[in-house]
């Protein structure tokens, strides 16, 4: 799948506000780009998007059926 597949079927699932999907949109993208671009380049914008990634946390904790569609793990 490449870029605009997935930013086709994010679209068409309504999943805008699925920040993991737009995570992978944005590592898709930065993989299609990784032979344009310096590999400084490909390492800042990596790590740009790995920070972000951490950033978002554990916000799924309790709803993950509902966003993932997997029954929620017990300790």
């Amino acid at each position: 799948m490449d870029s605009n597949e997935l930013a086709q079927y994010i679209e068409a699932t309504d999943s805008i506000s699925k920040p993991w999907l737009l995570v992978q949109l944005r590592l898709k993208k930065l993989e299609e780009a990784r032979t344009s671009i310096s590999a400084d380049e490909y390492s800042t914008k990596l790590a740009e998007i790995h920070q972000d990634l951490m950033n978002l946390g554990q916000w799924w904790i309790g709803i993950e059926e509902k966003e993932f569609g997997t029954p929620k793990l017990e300790n």
